[in-house]
């Protein structure tokens, strides 16, 4: 192939090594303080807090290891409709399993 031949190609975006370093250590950094609250006694508030450092986590890989940040619009609309029929799937889920008689978790 010659030059001529990608003269009409689209470019993607190249995103700087440093960007790339800040968000492993940010990811390093998170990994950190997840272990570190799993020691602390928050109450109710356990699951709250690992559940939010969690999607943050997956955030920052979706958004840069994956290229989500800088790729056309109609990717992320749909990776975030892909999520919301996720966590309808869950809760559906959740909503038998909590109206179940033999269920008496933490939620029961």
């Amino acid at each position: 192939m010659t030059r001529d031949d990608h003269a009409g190609a689209r470019h993607d975006h190249v995103v700087p090594l440093p960007i790339y370093f800040g968000v492993f250590v940010t990811l390093l950094v998170l990994t950190g303080v997840t272990t570190a609250a799993a020691f602390v006694d928050l109450g109710r508030l356990n699951v709250f807090v690992a559940l939010t450092i969690a999607v943050v986590k997956a955030s920052l890989v979706l958004l840069y290891f994956m290229h989500l940040r800088y790729t056309a619009r109609l990717t992320p609309l749909m990776v975030a409709i892909a999520f919301f029929w996720l966590a309808m799937m869950i809760m559906l889920t959740m909503a038998d399993v909590v109206s179940r008689g033999w269920f008496t978790g933490a939620l029961g």
